[in-house]
């Protein structure tokens, strides 16, 4: 099967950790091809087919220079979507503009008969900070206001908040705000932009101190093992961007719970990979654009998540 990874650019991997790389690296021991491009090289024109730019690679197994670029014409480089076997997006956040257009050519494929993991409109229909809403039951409490007096007041009945912006990524613009209130207004200003910026306020929650699980759903099945990204040197922040210290472990029963109720009804709508964050027994973000920590998990438990996750791949794609 020829399988299209739409991704950051191939020079940027870091392939010690890069989860498309261990995607990549499973799917060719089985014997699919590896393409690749990026969002900028996707196109479409009146009375053709969603296409893109792409490059033919194959894996060296080494660390410099890991992977080798057949080299093809012009012409030869520029294929139907519809043709892959299956297209994996895998363009890390932001969810800016470029990756709303790139979700509306790839979907433009699918009517055309394209093959994609996850599914454009579910991306779309899932902002990673807001898809918990549809799922009270597993968060603790949480505000999304953009009235500064709505936040004070939220403040005021649980006295140790987390405040973060909806389009963050990797920890970035979390604050916390503690008993005393200290800079509250200041903080508000800045993530809410005088009122013309939604944000996210929720109760803290001590058990960051344990870590934040990354708990990944494949196939609508959770994988046995998550990462705990546990805080470092004072931090609120697990996240492995900001410092966090990832330590893989079983599953709870409760990050399982959480996980068996909502693998189901995300995979229904297209989701394929998922990755759930869950601090203490609360469900906190729904990660759905580029879910990571596969080599993490694998390199400390053993568990294959690659070749569970190609499982998946080979399931859907019918190939």
């Amino acid at each position: 099967m020829d399988i299209l990874f739409v991704a950051d650019p191939l020079e940027s991997f870091k392939i010690y950790k890069d989860t498309t790389f261990s995607m990549m690296r499973e799917a060719q021991r089985r014997g699919h091809s590896i393409i690749a491009c990026e969002p900028r090289h996707l196109i479409w024109q009146r009375g053709g087919r969603v296409q893109a730019h792409v490059r033919h690679i194959t894996l060296t197994g080494h660390e410099d220079r890991w992977f080798h670029e057949t080299p093809l014409p012009p012409q030869s480089r520029l294929r139907d979507l519809r043709d892959f076997g299956a297209i994996l997006m895998r363009k890390d956040p932001p969810f800016d503009s470029e990756f709303f257009y790139a979700t509306h050519l790839l979907e433009q494929a699918e009517r055309e008969g394209a093959r994609v993991f996850n599914k454009p409109r579910a991306l779309r229909d899932h902002p990673e900070k807001l898809a918990i809403l549809e799922f009270p039951q597993f968060i603790g409490p949480t505000l999304v206001t953009r009235d500064a007096d709505a936040v004070r007041a939220f403040h005021t009945a649980h006295r140790d908040i987390i405040l973060k912006p909806l389009d963050g990524m990797g920890g970035m613009g979390i604050f916390r705000v503690r008993d005393d209130g200290l800079n509250l207004g200041g903080i508000i200003e800045t993530l809410n932009k005088d009122g013309a910026q939604t944000l996210m306020v929720q109760k803290f929650l001590p058990a960051i101190a344990q870590g934040d699980k990354r708990v990944l759903v494949i196939g609508g099945k959770p994988a046995p093992y998550c990462l705990a990204r546990i805080p470092q040197g004072g931090e609120v922040r697990g996240n492995l961007a900001a410092g966090g210290k990832g330590v893989a472990q079983a599953l709870s029963d409760t990050d399982r719970a959480i996980a068996e109720a909502l693998g189901p009804v995300l995979a229904a709508r297209g989701l394929l990979l998922v990755g759930l964050d869950i601090i203490g027994d609360s469900l906190t973000e729904i990660n759905v654009t580029s879910p990571t920590c596969f080599q993490e998990i694998s390199d400390q438990t053993g568990f294959d998540v690659p070749a569970m996750f190609i499982d998946a791949l080979e399931t859907a794609a019918g190939g």
